[in-house]
């Protein structure tokens, strides 16, 4: 009997969907610095640049990383080969987007102001800090979270309130915010959807920035103060959307430069940008299917018709009240490649289109089912007139309906 319980409990410890234990499996999304950690290692030998103080990596290096080397391999110097690196390496592209603005976000990040990104939600805003966090800093652990639920203790510190009541107040009962942290080490942090924050918590950051330091009043004389360290800035996100829903002050503004991040400008980029991402995302399920490239292009046309509310051949389409975002395209991508890997039945990808399409477009105004019947009214109607897989589309509007 003690052996059949010590097997059963073996096997609950170790199920048989799984070789390996819950420490040793992949994860789901690591953060940038993991994934890209041979870029970062071997940006840091090539790199001969002067960097800012605090800096891992030279302003120069960080757009590299982030924009990618042009598809050309950067190469150590003589004598600076290192056990596991190559000795060449081709940067990859990671952000989709001017070059000229990055180069902007890193020179505000060097600097004494903080930096501010906007954009419609699915514009890469999180994915841009967050590889500026990585390039900068080398890790973009230090996030904070802006919910209509934060409060200044996320944004400066808070107390292990065991420790407080037998010791009092102390370092050992300190518990240090991600921005208490970053000021500490010098490092990067990113406050994400900053105007969901109630407007006395944002600003909590205006003497942060100005200040550059955290007081605590609880604790006396040096350690009552942290004074941040070479390195240290913030990185802030917000939605266009959101708009209102916590309007920054104007002097919390100020501390910030603002760059708007637009989306994708050339088609052929943003189907790119979603085959990639798609295929990511099916290789990280264990889904070895490729990405079929003319069902992206449809996909990809119809998402920038109605985001912008016309087409390339300049027919006027009506806007959804949803945002047509290429996060949203990828995950279509993405789901697409999963049924047809799931049930192998599936012969016809391009069917799944209208009701994954429908399922991103209906989300607050019940009259984006007729605005979508009306885009297949139009521009799909004209396109099937010269397009085979444009006249299967059409010929499934009636999936719209259901």
């Amino acid at each position: 009997m003690a052996k059949r319980v010590a097997k059963i409990e073996e096997a609950a410890a170790s199920p048989a969907t799984s070789e390996k234990s819950s420490d040793q499996r992949r994860k789901q999304s690591p953060p940038a610095e993991e994934r890209y950690a041979q870029e970062l290692e071997f940006l840091r030998s090539w790199d001969s640049t002067k960097r800012p103080e605090g800096w891992t990596l030279s302003p120069q290096a960080v757009v590299t990383f982030i924009c990618g080397s042009r598809n050309e391999p950067l190469r150590l110097a003589q004598g600076q080969d290192k056990e596991n690196l190559p000795n060449s390496l081709v940067i990859t592209e990671k952000f989709v987007g001017d070059r000229s603005l990055v180069e902007r976000c890193v020179v505000t990040l060097a600097g004494e102001r903080g930096l501010m990104l906007v954009g419609e939600p699915g514009t890469a805003k999180s994915m841009l800090s967050e590889l500026l966090a990585a390039g900068i800093s080398g890790t973009s652990s230090l996030t904070i979270q802006g919910t209509a639920g934060s409060t200044e203790e996320h944004l400066r510190y808070s107390w292990n309130y065991a420790i407080l009541l037998a010791q009092g107040p102390g370092e050992a009962a300190l518990v240090p915010s991600p921005m208490m942290t970053g000021m500490k080490l010098g490092q990067i942090v990113r406050v994400e959807e900053v105007t969901r924050c109630l407007p006395e918590v944002q600003d909590a950051l205006i003497s942060q920035m100005s200040e550059r330091r955290l007081m605590i009043p609880e604790l006396q004389g040096e350690i009552g103060s942290v004074f941040a360290l070479p390195g240290f800035n913030i990185i802030a996100t917000a939605n266009l959307r959101d708009k209102g829903v916590s309007e920054m002050s104007a002097a919390l503004k100020r501390r910030f430069n603002f760059e708007v991040i637009a989306p994708i400008a050339e088609h052929h980029r943003e189907v790119e940008l979603v085959r990639r991402q798609a295929t990511a995302l099916l290789e990280a399920s264990n889904v070895q299917i490729p990405v079929d490239e003319g069902l992206l292009d449809i996909l990809v046309t119809a998402f920038r018709d109605l985001r912008a509310g016309r087409t390339v051949e300049g027919w006027s389409v009506e806007k959804p009240g949803s945002v047509m975002s290429t996060a949203e395209a990828v995950a279509i991508a993405a789901s697409i490649g999963r049924q047809v890997a799931y049930f192998p039945s599936q012969k016809d990808p391009l069917s799944l289109i209208p009701g994954l399409l429908l399922g991103a477009v209906l989300k607050d105004d019940a009259q984006d089912r007729a605005r979508l019947l009306a885009y297949w009214d139009s521009a799909v109607k004209r396109r099937a007139e010269k397009s085979r897989n444009w006249q299967r589309l059409l010929e499934l509007r009636r999936d719209l309906m259901q």
